[in-house]
């Protein structure tokens, strides 16, 4: 059998003290002098006392626990750049402060507000994080209705009375589309996340915006669904048109890891014949060949910013008078992915060479 936790009673038994004057030097109350206080910190070292996590629950009426619902399909989640290092960060903080992260992975929308409800109902949450900020997103009506402890990450298009973390995507995408500008680029295409996404909006109208400040056309647009799967069906589009673009705007890296596969399958040369920019800063963008221009977060930072925040929240009882926390702003890192475009006009088909050439021209 193993051997037996330690309890309070124990650590008063072997202080010579009552529990009572145990919980209150443990839990840094008045009511026991210092060297009495002194004395039972130490016999609880000694023994190797810890707080129970349950009784603490019990104590103050907490799960000491903070939930996220991802409504994606389980398999795309490793693939995620972002959450990974999200749930690093969030971690780095609650673990210290005693909470957990019931992290809960659903098919749909509909069923990520039962969740939220399920949780809620069954007290096994005191908060949670709200992310894929959706337009007018009904969850924020369901978590107030609720009143669970919320962080957003990004500020919501509609009224929110929860604190949020923003961090501007349209400067980053507008410096990628500037950069292109300047090399030369003038058919510069947009490969969008799912537009009903806050996000994916705001980096598509960038784009948008950044192309007419130029004075160019509108480039094509295809909106897909930030998986690599979905980027690579986006830049067969693309490149499939009578005239497609000499440079293209993805709102992450994976999307855009995958086009560039795509594109040295058909025997295109990236930064030479297709010039191609990312959205993340993903440690693998910058390992890949080429390495990839991209525009730089911090997912790590922004789980540290939003633990810290809901923690917070979760304290005070209420998110009245919690300002928003503004993230440092992205920056483009401009690598090997971005080039002035060709002098020829390039087709969909016309550069498709043999299997034996396209190998060699990829490495």
């Amino acid at each position: 059998m193993p051997p037996q936790r330690p309890t309070i009673a124990d650590v008063a038994r072997h202080a010579g003290v009552s529990k009572g004057a145990v919980s209150f030097a443990l839990n840094g109350r008045d009511g026991v002098s210092d060297e009495t206080r002194a004395r039972i910190l130490e016999v609880a070292r000694e023994l190797g006392w810890q707080p129970s996590h349950r009784a603490r629950s019990l104590s103050v009426s907490r799960a000491f626990a903070v939930g996220l619902v991802l409504a994606r399909p389980p398999e795309l989640l490793g693939a995620d750049p972002f959450y990974p290092s999200f749930i690093a960060g969030v971690e780095t903080v609650l673990s210290p402060a005693g909470f957990s992260l019931l992290l809960q992975v659903v098919p749909d929308a509909e069923a990520e507000a039962a969740g939220y409800k399920r949780l809620a109902a069954e007290g096994r949450i005191d908060g949670v994080f709200l992310s894929d900020l959706r337009t007018d997103d009904a969850r924020i009506g369901v978590l107030t209705e609720l009143e669970l402890a919320a962080v957003t990450l990004n500020r919501p298009d509609g009224p929110s009375p929860f604190p949020a973390l923003c961090a501007d995507d349209r400067p980053g995408i507008g410096d990628a589309v500037r950069h292109l500008v300047q090399l030369g680029h003038e058919r510069i295409a947009h490969v969008a996340g799912p537009l009903a996404f806050v996000h994916g909006r705001s980096r598509r109208d960038a784009w948008a915006d950044a192309l007419k400040a130029a004075k160019l056309r509108r480039g094509r647009l295809v909106e897909a669904d930030f998986t690599a799967a979905g980027g690579a069906r986006a830049t067969v589009r693309l490149l499939d048109v009578a005239e497609p673009p000499t440079a293209i705007v993805y709102a992450n890296d994976a999307m855009a890891i995958a086009g560039l596969s795509v594109a040295h399958n058909r025997g295109l040369r990236v930064p030479d014949d297709l010039s191609i920019t990312g959205y993340d800063g993903t440690e693998l963008a910058s390992h890949i060949h080429p390495t990839l221009t991209t525009v730089q977060t911090n997912p790590f930072g922004w789980g540290q910013a939003a633990a810290r925040t809901l923690l917070t929240v979760i304290e005070r009882g209420t998110p009245l008078g919690i300002d928003d926390v503004v993230l440092d702003p992205p920056r483009l890192a401009v690598r090997e992915s971005t080039a002035p475009p060709p002098r020829r006009r390039i087709t969909g088909t016309a550069r498709r060479p043999s299997r034996a050439k396209s190998s060699k021209e990829s490495t």
